[in-house]
């Protein structure tokens, strides 16, 4: 086993993976984690799996940079892809990014968000419903994917009947962020640049001839700006809500996915949280630790530092594998079990430091309303077929979840525990 695992580790390459790696990478990232946790891979990059080194890596901003341009200006050219990804936040350092990220914030207060749990358990009850309707469903293409769209369709504002390209232009821009893509993926995602650039200035211009209310209408907040007169650019604010699309969209929908399968795979657990639904808080941590939706992270170092004992000159390309970090037995007991009350749980899924994710306790609050809410109404759904993987390393997430729904509740039986406080742990 050993000799095996060895074997792994020494062979991993990034850009040449293999159909079992997309369907459970966590046996390679334990080789390389406990061979070669700082990896040199073929092209010349490192690609970590410790967790300390990950923590390291993301709080040391002056050595690790996010911004792209390097990276990204031989993968796409001179592209549509390649400006919205090197001008949007989470590719962006200081100070873009703080000012970006300050104007997001404002929108994504812990009183705003706490103002959108109402609208966001009666969507969520409107999607259960349909599906107790139904009796066999998917649980992404009927459930999880519904709900981040109409979330961040809100947050924008954008009118319901002009919603439905939303998700196929996050799907393919997001595609293209893989390692490796080819032609298709690289034109698929140039063209969902382009198409949704030109629909958000006809919603842009619409929005300053007819502004919404800053506190809640984020498009209308990044266009006004702050107090002090300080407002993004064209090009800054059409990209960033693009991003805003994005991060929020396929994350949540695989925290969703993810989490509603890991509990049908581990029926102890399901059962406990069922028993015990005041676990939900725990248990959505668990989800995001256990099957972290965003699996990969990267930086580029841009002066000569150290990091788990190798030296780096600067300009070297470096990967954060937060999949193999939130396994790390130096970190979490008993890693490979999944254990809904799980604590402490300091897992890496939102990122750390100066990058942490601006929208984690949106996504939490989606996840935990929309997972507490399905196991009142149907605590005896099971999988029906095997799920179908979404064939990307990035984003660890489902296309396809085809799923019994069992006796369901009726509405009035079925009381989840109310979900925790946005922004808490």
């Amino acid at each position: 086993m050993d000799l095996d695992a060895r074997e792994l580790a020494a062979t991993f390459d990034l850009e040449k993976l293999t159909p079992g790696f997309y369907a459970n990478p966590y046996p390679t990232y334990r080789a390389l984690r406990e061979n070669e946790p700082v990896k040199r891979l073929p092209n010349g990059s490192y690609f970590l799996t410790r967790y300390d080194d990950l923590v390291a890596a993301y709080k040391n901003t002056r050595a690790f940079s996010s911004d792209k341009k390097k990276e990204f200006s031989p993968k796409y050219g001179n592209s549509p892809l390649f400006e919205h990804h090197t001008t949007s936040l989470v590719f962006n350092d200081p100070p873009a990014h703080t000012r970006v990220r300050r104007l997001i914030m404002g929108a994504l207060s812990p009183r705003a968000i706490a103002g959108m749990e109402p609208d966001l358990i009666r969507l969520v009850d409107r999607l259960l419903d349909a599906i107790a309707a139904k009796g066999k469903v998917d649980l992404i293409d009927d459930f999880a994917t519904a709900i981040p769209i109409e979330v961040i369709g809100n947050l924008l504002d954008v009118p319901q009947d002009e919603r439905e390209p939303l998700r196929d232009w996050s799907l393919a821009i997001l595609g293209a962020l893989e390692p490796v893509i080819g032609p298709e993926a690289f034109a698929r995602g140039n063209k969902a640049v382009s198409d949704f650039l030109a629909y958000l200035e006809v919603l842009v211009a619409r929005r300053r001839a007819r502004p919404g209310n800053p506190d809640g209408d984020v498009l209308t907040r990044l266009i006004q700006g702050e107090d002090n007169g300080e407002r993004l650019t064209e090009k800054e604010l059409l990209h960033n809500c693009i991003f805003l699309l994005n991060a929020g969209h396929e994350t949540t929908t695989n925290l969703i996915g993810n989490g509603l399968v890991t509990l049908s795979n581990n029926p102890g657990e399901k059962r406990r949280l069922i028993e015990q639904p005041a676990l939900i808080k725990t248990a959505i941590e668990e989800m995001l630790r256990f099957e972290s939706s965003n699996q990969l992270g990267n930086r580029m170092t841009v002066e000569p530092c150290e990091l788990g004992g190798v030296a780096m000159p600067a300009g070297t390309s470096v990967t954060l594998c937060i999949g193999a970090a939130n396994r790390d037995p130096a970190q979490f007991a008993d890693p490979e079990r999944f254990d809904v009350g799980r604590t402490p749980n300091r897992h890496l899924a939102f990122g750390t430091g100066a990058h942490q994710c601006a929208g984690m306790a949106l996504a939490r609050l989606e996840g935990a309303i929309a997972i507490s809410r399905f196991l009142a109404r149907f605590p005896d759904y099971a999988l029906d077929g095997e799920p179908v993987r979404g064939g990307r390393v990035r984003f660890r997430g489902y296309l396809s979840v085809p799923c019994r729904i069992g006796q369901a509740i009726s509405p009035q039986a079925a009381t989840p525990t109310r979900v925790p406080s946005p922004g808490s742990r």
